[in-house]
């Protein structure tokens, strides 16, 4: 069977996702053992790197407290990464070929004398290397989806940054085209973005002043959901059709594992955890 024809019956066999929904037919773990046993080889690549955010979560709760418990949503195991961190603080390359270059990097960073006492903003610095990682890759759609991310991110780190009299250059992230421009434009009413086609701008500007935390991250995660329908309506039996599936029903889990009674603490710990994404100063 052709992979065509192979993902087109993966594909058939899945139920519709309705962001609205409160209920997923199984976890995002359980999806990605079915991903395990249907895709191919190079594409089993694209689904790594999605998961890798979550390797960035573990690293640094792994660098701040050596006995901390690890989140098992990632790539490598808790031991895989102390490897990693022992080869790395004997100068010795990494040997685990599967951890990407930019963790690596951010590791001996962290080790580095000269920088453990600059009050460096980490979860920043591997964001951004993550996110420069991510639209390193050959897939498009999937360059587009860590793009996308990344603007959103940082046009709002942007208009946060200026409502609460912070510096807004350091609160950009990556290197594409938006954050490049917001840093040379740090001061220009719009950030210089008019003169980029950003459709989305204007929408974040509003979700901005939006008051409910819950409201506000809701309406940016259905800003999402909406860019994975349209940039796969017309090729369903795809990897990228497959990507934007896993992305949506982790947008899904993530929202039906909160617990609406825990209230405000509960929203402003989501934004503690979407720190890969984008740092939100909260009133």
């Amino acid at each position: 069977m052709d992979v065509k024809n192979q993902y087109y019956y993966f594909v058939t066999g899945l139920p519709n996702l309705s962001f609205d929904s409160h209920k997923q037919p199984f976890t995002t773990e359980e999806f990605r053992a079915m991903l395990d046993h249907a895709l191919q080889p190079e594409d089993k690549e694209l689904i790594h790197q999605y998961f890798l955010k979550y390797d960035n979560i573990n690293l640094l709760t792994l660098l701040k407290n050596g006995n901390a418990e690890l989140s098992n949503t990632g790539n490598f195991t808790s031991q895989q990464l102390i490897e990693a961190l022992e080869e790395a603080s004997t100068g010795t390359k990494i040997s685990n070929k599967k951890i990407p270059p930019y963790i690596s990097d951010f590791i001996s960073l962290w080790l580095d004398e000269d920088t453990q006492n600059d009050e460096w903003e980490w979860e920043d610095l591997i964001t951004s290397f993550y996110m420069d990682y991510g639209m390193d890759t050959n897939n498009s759609f999937v360059v587009q989806w860590f793009e996308f991310n990344m603007n959103i991110g940082n046009i709002l780190s942007a208009i946060y940054s200026r409502k609460y009299n912070l510096p807004v250059i350091e609160a950009i992230v990556g290197n594409s085209e938006v954050a490049k421009t917001i840093r040379k434009n740090s001061n220009a009413r719009d950030f210089g973005l008019g003169k980029l086609d950003i459709d989305y701008y204007e929408h974040l500007v509003r979700l901005a002043d939006e008051p409910e935390i819950y409201e506000r991250e809701r309406k940016i995660d259905k800003l999402r959901w909406d860019w994975l329908t349209k940039n796969t309506e017309f090729d369903c039996f795809s990897i990228e059709y497959i990507f934007a599936w896993l992305c949506k029903l982790q947008i899904l889990e993530r929202w039906n594992n909160l617990n609406a009674e825990k209230g405000e603490r509960v929203f402003r710990q989501l934004i503690s955890d979407i720190k890969s994404e984008v740092e939100i100063p909260v009133e």
